[in-house]
């Protein structure tokens, strides 16, 4: 028996295939620091795979780590986590998940708003969260691919993100 109700979101106005991902400035969460970071300086570097999800410690988040490390994608690509969670919640999920990436920490939800992914809480006035969405951006932050969920929960393909990284990577 499921213990949550599945509830359909909102349409969605996110970049597509193609689109330019928004840049954005945000405190870059690793397992040592934490410092201001573009994500175009990020793509300078080469194609990465951001992974917005919800907070820190709710089970979507757990899932999709673990998964992204079963997958073996941080090995294959610049791997970066967007939530709402802050810095210290960050270096926890990071610690906890034993995850090679990095995590943007967007308490105010303007990255999903920029996004066109945020997700306003039922019962809990003025506090949105990252939908889960998946945007493969190469080095121009053209988007390769693009997976953003139409309900809660729901969990991208793994391996088609996979597939997608080892196409673009």
């Amino acid at each position: 028996m499921v213990d949550f109700e599945v509830v359909d979101l909102p349409a969605s106005d996110h970049p597509a295939v193609g689109d330019t991902a928004p840049d954005f400035t945000r405190p870059l969460v690793d397992e040592e620091y934490w410092e201001d970071v573009a994500l175009s300086d990020l793509t300078d570097e080469g194609p990465v795979l951001l992974l917005f999800h919800p907070m820190d410690g709710a089970f979507p988040a757990t899932y999709l780590w673990n998964a992204v490390r079963d997958h073996g994608l941080p090995e294959q690509i610049q791997v970066v986590g967007v939530s709402i969670s802050s810095p210290y919640e960050h270096k926890t999920l990071l610690a906890e998940r034993d995850v090679d990436a990095r995590l943007y920490s967007d308490p105010g939800a303007g990255v999903a708003e920029a996004y066109g992914i945020e997700n306003p809480l039922d019962g809990m006035t003025g506090v949105t969260e990252h939908r889960p969405a998946v945007f493969l951006v190469d080095g121009d932050r053209t988007v390769q691919y693009a997976w953003v969920a139409q309900e809660w929960p729901e969990f991208p393909d793994y391996d088609d993100v996979a597939d997608a990284v080892a196409e673009h990577a």
